[in-house]
């Protein structure tokens, strides 16, 4: 899978557990600000998309924990995208970025709500393009 945007983050204390790592929502956190970064990258804003009556949720998401990230620790937070039927489908994975041991792995589903009803949008297939993996 080709990679098409990348962020780095470093971990806060108060994301992690009395175990001393990230608990285990914070990883689902950290995906969704990368969205929404690439989003914006991408010229769409949550906001101006829900005035229009668009609104991209979240259908499923799994998820696959591998070594854990704890305080201090700074990562790389990797995005590739797919799309099948109206699903858009992010592969997102988090990366140790001293090392690049892989963390996490998800892959997050989204589809669009147009005026209250699962539909396509013209605006994010037309942001997305160019960037979509075959």
């Amino acid at each position: 899978m080709k990679y098409i945007f990348e962020t780095r983050m470093e971990v806060r204390d108060y994301e992690c557990d009395i175990e001393g790592i990230v608990n285990n929502a914070n990883y689902v956190h950290y995906c969704e600000h990368t969205r929404h970064l690439f989003l914006q990258q991408c010229g769409l804003s949550f906001a101006d998309m829900h005035a229009k009556g668009v609104d991209a949720v979240v259908a499923r998401m799994s998820l696959q924990y591998k070594v854990p990230l704890r305080p201090d620790d700074v990562f790389i937070s990797r995005l590739a995208l797919t799309k099948d039927g109206i699903k858009y489908v992010f592969h997102q994975d988090l990366y140790r970025a001293v090392d690049e041991k892989l963390c996490f792995r998800a892959q997050i589903e989204l589809v669009c709500l147009v005026n209250g009803r699962l539909g396509r949008s013209e605006d994010y297939d037309q942001a997305f393009s160019q960037l979509l993996a075959p």
